[in-house]
Formats: structure tokens, sequence, C-alpha cells
């Protein structure tokens, strides 16, 4: 069930509103329990096979942590429990990758298992990980039931994030009622509508450039040096937008229930640095890979080498996280060595990060290197194979093309509604679109500016610029939204990130 149908929007998202209003009344665990059977359903409505996976990784999670209340036994019920996990996204995610590269190396006939990925099993396996793991390390044993299955399955971050940690949601889940909840409604639909907006008018248009010129070159074509740029840029704004509209559409339904996210975004194409992008881009992952693996391997502790392999190992983990294939582990190596360098270059200048410069010049260069690597590493990210992800970067860069060479059939798709044009006008409109998507990315605020939202226990953060009030204005310009949106809703395209 994707957040942008008509049947979350007009079905599912009413009637579990109005049975949460009505449960709260009676008490916050009436509530609570209310949302977990939601989110269950929300999940089954999916594949109903896989609700039984979700319900046993739960399950076994859950006893997991009440064993480890037993101190003499702690680690090595955590290690097992890690394992489990482990185990269980391998099979569903790595059990063909790995088949086909032992194959690859050895050239012995290995089987091809039909395994289909479960939605959201990276998130919600990382998140049960983190809560052992912490309770390991001392944290305190969750006891009830229900507010630990509805911390794993909350529906609005179940499938595609943001990641969230046991530590901020469940202490949520079991407060008494909140005299903002009018408030935080409005802030939630407003930042909802933002959200559908990005996805659906913004992300969903910009597909269109996207989506053909990979599948020819996959396929083994050759693409001109025109469509190669515009494709690949119009992937990194149809990839932000995408995900970024997710997660904005996640706050905003928790915000409908009383519930905080954590941010997940923080304008990252106006970052200056690959460290700075990482503090921007995918924030809950970040954390994750930062606090669970890159200091447990030592962090920066131990030397600056043992650093550097520590990043390099983080980022080839957190590459493959995204996906089972090399491009995703060439994606992650790409950060890991732009990682590297930053904080080489950070150390040779002999200076930490500045929060801001004087010097304009060098920060639009900065800017500017940024961004171009970030480009160009989301090459592999998108193509299916090495061979497709190399004829783009030839073409980008000049030597590509050829009689094979892409050739657009000159149609315009607005809402997927077709308009025929020429090819070179197609070009030029996707290169508009890029540049409307840049502008709107580097010069518009970030959600926690825009609408003042606040992490659970963080103070909201300061803005410059306009900020949301509720008021008729801000209600009518949300309306809008929503209203464009529902127009091209109908095409059904579904997250990128479903399939990570």
């Amino acid at each position: 069930m994707l957040f942008s149908s008509y049947t979350f929007l007009f079905q599912f998202l009413p009637a579990v509103a109005l049975a949460f209003a009505a449960a709260r009344r009676h008490s916050p665990r009436a509530g609570i329990l209310v949302l977990a059977v939601a989110s269950l359903f929300f999940y089954g409505a999916w594949k109903p096979v896989y609700l039984v996976l979700l319900i046993a990784s739960i399950g076994a999670n859950f006893s997991l942590g009440l064993l480890m209340e037993d101190g003499s036994r702690r680690r090595a019920v955590g290690m097992l429990g890690v394992a489990l996990n482990l185990a269980l996204l391998c099979y569903f995610k790595y059990t063909n990758f790995i088949f086909d590269s032992i194959s690859t190396l050895t050239g012995a006939p290995l089987p091809f298992v039909n395994v289909v990925l479960p939605l959201g099993i990276s998130f919600f396996t990382f998140q049960q990980i983190a809560y052992l793991v912490d309770v390991m390390r001392g944290a305190k044993v969750e006891r009830d039931i229900v507010a630990y299955t509805l911390f794993v399955s909350f529906f609005p971050h179940l499938i595609a994030g943001p990641l969230v940690h046991h530590a901020e949601m469940i202490p949520q889940f079991k407060r008494g009622r909140t005299s903002r909840s009018a408030a935080l409604a409005a802030r939630g639909l407003a930042i909802f509508a933002a959200g559908l907006f990005k996805k659906v008018v913004i992300a969903d248009n910009l597909a269109q450039f996207v989506s053909p010129v990979y599948a020819h070159l996959d396929a083994g074509g050759a693409v001109t040096p025109s469509w190669a740029w515009l494709s690949t840029l119009s992937y990194a704004f149809q990839i932000y937008f995408d995900f970024s509209g997710y997660s904005d559409m996640a706050i905003g339904l928790a915000l409908l229930f009383g519930i905080r996210l954590p941010v997940n975004f923080r304008s990252p194409y106006k970052a200056t640095s690959i460290i700075d992008f990482w503090r921007r881009w995918h924030i809950t992952l970040s954390r994750f890979l930062r606090d669970y693996l890159y200091i447990p391997l030592g962090g920066n502790r131990l030397g600056e080498r043992r650093r550097y392999l520590n990043l390099m190992l983080t980022m080839l983990l957190g590459g493959l996280w995204h996906g089972a294939g090399w491009n995703f582990l060439i994606w992650g190596g790409l950060h890991g060595v732009y990682l590297s360098l930053n904080h080489r270059w950070q150390k040779w200048r002999g200076a930490a990060p500045k929060a801001a410069s004087s010097n304009h010049l060098a920060d639009i260069a900065a800017w500017a290197v940024t961004f171009s690597a970030v480009v160009i590493a989301w090459v592999f990210f998108r193509a299916k194979t090495f061979a497709g992800a190399w004829a783009v970067l030839s073409a980008m860069f000049g030597f590509g093309g050829g009689s094979s060479s892409y050739v657009s059939p000159g149609i315009l798709r607005v809402m997927d509604l077709p308009i025929l044009v020429s090819e070179e006008r197609l070009l030029a409109i996707g290169s508009a679109a890029v540049a409307l998507s840049l502008a709107l990315a580097l010069f518009l605020p970030n959600v926690a500016e825009l609408y003042g939202d606040r992490e659970y226990r963080r103070a909201v953060e300061p803005s410059r610029g306009p900020r949301w009030r509720p008021n008729f204005a801000w209600a009518l310009l949300s309306a809008l939204a929503i209203a464009v949106s529902l127009f091209g809703m109908w095409q059904r395209l579904e997250f990128l990130y479903f399939q990570f």
C-alpha cells in the first residue's frame, strides 16, 4: 500500500485516524494497540505471507531481549540475536548475489533461488539489531510486547525509514495524552502534503528522463553525451525528491498520531564536502553506520590508516545494505574514497570544518566538487550492470555514443499524460526540469526549517526564512499541493527505496 495511493489516503488513513482517536480517549495503551494492529495490516496488505515473517522477527527479537535480562548470558544471547538477524537478511537479500558471484569466480553452475525480497526488511532488521546491541551495552530491556511491536512496525517508517531508535520511539508510545494534538496534526498534514508533492509531481515526472535511458544502457546500448548528462542529473534529483518525499510523508503521518520521527534529510545538495553531505543525506542510516559499525571497528581512535580502513569498510557495507550487487559496492567504495580524501584534505589544511566561510568563491568551488562527486557515484547506484554504468560515464566525458545510441520517441509525459514533442525539445524540457530541481534543492528551506518540526526531546531548528503557520494561507498552499498530487497519483510509481 503506497502513501501516494487513493486506497491509502481515502480508506486506510482515515479509518486508522478515527480508530486511534477513539481508542486514545480510553487510554494511551489502547491507542498504541490500534496503531500496532493497523501497522501489521498495512504490511500484510502487500503480501500476507511476509506478515508472518515480520511477526516472527518481532517475536524472536523481543524474546531474546527478555532473555538478556540475565546479565550472565546477555552478551551470548545478544550475539546470537545479531547473527540470526543478519542470517535472515542475507538469505532474503543476498542469496542470489552470493551464488552468482561464486559462479562467476569459480565457473561452478550454482542454482538460481527465486527469493522475493520482503519490503522494508533492511529497515526493520537493522532497527532490531540496534536494539539488541544497546541491550548488550546496558540499555533497559523492553517488556511491553505491544510497544515493541509498534516500534518495529509503525507504518509511517516501516517500509523505507527513517531508521528509528527504540529509545526515541517507545517512550513516545507510552506517554499520556498531549494537549497539542490538533496543532501537531495540522503540522503533520502540511508536511505530508509537501512530501506527496515532492514524490508525485517532481520525482515521478523526472523518471521519464531516467528509466528508458538506463534500461537501454543495461541492455547493452550506448547513449549520447546529452542524454547521459540529462538522465544522470535527472536521477540525482529523482532519488532525492522521491526519498526525501517519503521521509517527509512519514514524519507528517507520525505527527497525526502525536509521534515525532527523526529528520532524515537536511538539504544534502547544499553540502560543501562529502563529510557534510553524509551529515545531511539519509541521516538516520549515517547514524546507524556510525554508532553500530564505524565506532565499534575503532573509528578514528586507532590511527590514520585504521581510520581510513574503517571508513572504507563502513561505506562498502553501507553500499551493500542498499542492494545486492557489485554496482552498490562500487557506489559505497567511491563514497569511502571520497570521505577518506576529505578527511585527509582537512588534516593537510590543518583545520577542522568551519561553520561558515568568508570566501564565497571557495565555497562555490567546494560545492561544485562535492555535487559532481555525488552525481558520478549515482551512476553506479542507478545502473543495474557495470557495463551500463561505464557506458554512461563514457558518454558523459565524451568518448561514448555509437550506432546503438539511445533515441527518444519524443514523447513528454506530464503526470503520465503523453504529449508529442521533438527529441530536441524533450532534451530542452528535461534540462529545464533539472535546473528547476536544482534551484528548489539549493534555495528552498528544508522541512525542519520551513515547518519548524523538531525531533523527540530536541529544540526547534532556527530558520531565517519563511516559517509555516497554522493559518488560511498555508492551509490553502497545502491543499493545492495535495490537489495537484492527486491528479498524478494514478501512475502508482513505487518509491525508489522500496527495492532496498
